[in-house]
């Protein structure tokens, strides 16, 4: 069983998980043109996860239903994605042929995101990136804290499949956040390299992101302490501690 990044737009991943005999699901097709492609190269496709209703992540659903109408099409209990065919939650199990997948719902970046965990991957949208978190554009920071959490909490080898490359300009604010971890500063290089050569810097590992995304380390000393000298005052708790993090990152250019 193969990964497969299918890049889309300008930097969004449509995620591919291929069995040996080509048989394959797809996560989150924003855009229809790769993945059809991909069946004309021989791809079965045999089904579809969405993590959220955002149109970069759904946007390809009905040009692939209109070439393949059979296909189950797995969502979130959220009526903005009309071309759910099912809609699963927190402690449900998504099935796709011989796939099958724990359903956590992980709110944050928008209030009905989901992520698919099974077969030592985690599809987990916008939630979660390389390095990164996503933006709270529907929830709290102590829902993304809650669901950061969760997500962290999975077995260190999970490979963490996110929606978008965003590890190089990512690895630049964790840099400034934590610029003496020597951890992140191999994981910018190698990034940087991998960019350069044209090759995606995804999946990375939530041992991976445990050691060096500062979204996950808001309890690391360095990390809060950082927080705290950039907004000037003390930090009141761990979610006050991530939401200016957050806050920070938002503002942040390179």
């Amino acid at each position: 069983m193969r990964l497969r990044p299918l890049p889309a737009f300008e930097d969004n991943y449509i995620w591919a998980l291929v069995d040996d005999d080509g048989a394959a699901l797809v996560v989150d097709p924003g855009d229809a043109a790769p993945v059809l492609e991909a069946v004309g190269e021989g791809l079965s496709l045999r089904g579809i996860l969405l993590t959220h209703h955002h149109h970069d992540h759904i946007g390809g659903v009905p040009a692939i239903l209109a070439e393949l109408p059979h296909l189950p099409v797995i969502g979130p209990h959220d009526d903005r994605i009309a071309t759910a065919t099912q809609r699963v939650g927190a402690g449900d199990t998504a099935r796709i042929g011989d796939w099958v997948f724990e359903v956590h719902e992980i709110p944050g970046h928008t209030v009905s995101h989901i992520a698919f965990h099974g077969h030592q991957v985690l599809f987990c949208g916008d939630t979660l990136f390389s390095l990164g978190c996503g933006r709270l554009f529907e929830g709290t920071p102590m829902q993304m804290l809650d669901s950061l959490d969760r997500l962290a909490a999975l077995p260190g080898s999970t490979r963490v499949c996110c929606g978008h490359e965003y590890t190089v300009s990512n690895a630049a604010f964790a840099l400034t956040v934590e610029p003496g971890n020597t951890a992140l500063q191999d994981r910018s290089v190698e990034a940087k390299r991998l960019r350069l050569s044209a090759h995606p810097t995804v999946p990375t590992t939530i041992d991976d992101e445990r050691a060096c995304n500062p979204f996950l380390r808001i309890d690391v000393p360095d990390v809060r302490g950082a927080v705290a000298k950039h907004v000037g005052r003390a930090l009141l708790d761990r979610v006050d501690a991530f939401a200016e993090l957050r806050r920070w990152k938002d503002g942040y250019r390179a």
